[in-house]
Formats: structure tokens, sequence, C-alpha cells
């Protein structure tokens, strides 16, 4: 399961900010999650052909809610901003039915961003994933400037620009190209533009941190999931798995070495410009929103 982003869009001009160290290890820490998030679903969804990708995403959703627990438990984080960590623990109590009320959109938004990003992964290679996704920023601002008139300075604009290109360039000549997998990924990017929205409209007022919205989202998502899962019969089908029980399907290690032997990886000269340019681009845009242009 993707951390929750800030609370701020992706877009948003915020003031300047100079990298510590904290927040490059945070950086680094979010970066390498996120990339053995990527190759464990791909591993799991193509190489074993898993089936069912609602149970992967429950199962993210557990661990997310049980290690938020624990740090606070521990009171390394609290869920709200500028306030002591509260002496109760019980989860039933850690934030009111109000707020998980008000957070209510905000956790469903989530939960259609978390179903259809991992079955967007299903069907394309994890270069070409990781290239078609930078594009989430571009539905975003447009997503920004339909809701709320938000502009953008030219060198955001420019940085999307390069992001576009390079996935525009790398999938014209993507050798494993399928139309249905491009557009579940598409699909992914508007769902994910919809939760960052979601989370600027509603994250601030609920008085939650990033953390706290994590825990909301769990908490609303979760038992949702369970039992549409238990209605579709994935449960079952998943306590069927034939690879269940495999050594190379339960470790994590392992499978995430797994994309060196993924089929439907073919190198292409213009294929890795274009996946190289839309890094440039991410960068750049990186860039803009650190200082702030």
């Amino acid at each position: 399961m993707e951390p929750v982003k800030d609370q701020s869009l992706p877009l948003s001009h915020n003031k300047p900010a100079r990298m510590t160290s904290r927040g490059l290890y945070a950086a680094a820490s979010y970066m390498a999650s996120a990339v053995l998030l990527v190759i464990f679903n791909k591993a799991a969804l193509s190489s074993y052909g898993f089936p069912n990708a609602n149970v992967i995403t429950f199962l993210q959703l557990v661990c997310s809610c049980l290690i938020l627990y624990a740090m606070r438990y521990w009171k390394l984080i609290s869920f709200t901003e500028g306030e002591l960590q509260s002496s109760s623990n019980n989860p039933a109590t850690i934030v009111s039915l109000k707020t998980l009320a008000q957070t209510l959109p905000l956790g469903l938004a989530y939960l259609l961003y978390m179903i259809v990003t991992m079955e967007s992964v299903r069907g394309v290679n994890v270069p070409m994933y990781t290239t078609l996704r930078r594009t989430t920023v571009a539905f975003t601002m447009i997503l920004e400037y339909l809701l709320t008139g938000q502009r953008h300075s030219r060198f955001v604009i420019c940085s999307i620009g390069i992001i576009i290109g390079g996935a525009v360039i790398a999938g014209a000549r993507d050798l494993a190209f399928d139309a249905s997998s491009y557009s579940v990924v598409f699909l992914a990017n508007i769902t994910t533009a919809v939760y960052f929205t979601s989370i600027a409209r509603i994250g601030k007022s609920s008085g939650l941190n990033s953390f706290g919205l994590m825990w909301c989202n769990g908490i609303i998502s979760g038992p949702i999931l369970l039992i549409w899962s238990s209605i579709r019969g994935d449960i079952t089908t998943t306590l069927n798995f034939p690879y269940l029980y495999d050594h190379g399907f339960q470790d994590l290690f392992l499978i995430g070495f797994g994309w060196l032997i993924f089929g439907g990886l073919p190198f292409d000269l213009l294929n890795v410009a274009g996946q190289s340019l839309g890094f440039v681009g991410s960068a750049l845009y990186a860039f803009c929103k650190l200082k702030g242009i």
C-alpha cells in the first residue's frame, strides 16, 4: 500500500524548503518502499498469476494499520497536527466517529485508488509502469484547474510536458504494448488525481496529519474490501491458490529480484530514451516544488 502523500496538493505552490538529513532519509525510505511494493505486486500478479489483487490490497491495509498503531502506542508518532499524543490506545477511539465520518469520502477515494492501482501493474512491465504513472501529475493539474482554477508556473508546466513527452516516446516503442493495460494505468492516474485532490480538500479540515489520514483510510477501506472480497469468493480462491505456500511466492526479497526475469521487457533504444526523458521531467518537477517555483 502506498503511503499517504503530504496533505497539500502535489502541484501546490509551497514556500521554498531546505532539504534536511531527516528529509533525505524520509525521501529515500519512501522511494525504497514504493519500489519494493511495485516489484512485489508485479511479481505476485504477473509472474505467479495471483488472481486476487483485492486480497493483496487488504493485507497491505492491515499491515499499514498495525504498523501505525504500534508507532503511535510507543509515542513515535501522533495522528493530529499540533497536539500531544493522547492517552487513549483503544483502536476504536483513537479517531472519533465524527472525524471518521468527515474523512469517509477520502477513504472511499483511497479505496478506489488502491484497487485500480493494484490492477494497473498486472499487464505492464515495471519500467513502462513507472513511466506512465509519472503522468499522474498532469491529471492532477487538470483536476486542480477544473475545480479551483489554479494555475502553475511555466517551469512546472514545462517539467510536466517533458514527463508526458517521455511517456509518449516510450509508449510508442513499447514492444509489449497492450491497449487495455495502458488504459487501466491511465485510469489509475485519474483515481490518484482524485485522491490527491480529496486530501487537499478534506485532509486539512479534519485536523489529522498524514499518519492520521492513513489510519482513517485503513479503518474505512479495510472492512469494505474484506466484505467485498468475501462476497466475490476471493478469500476462498486465495486459500486454494497453488503457489500460496511456495517459498518464492512468500519471500519478498527473492521476489524483489524477479523483475530481472519478467517477460515483456524488450530493449529498444527509443523506449529507453523516452523513459529517461520521463525521469528527467520528474527530477525537474521535484526541483521546482522544492524551490517553490
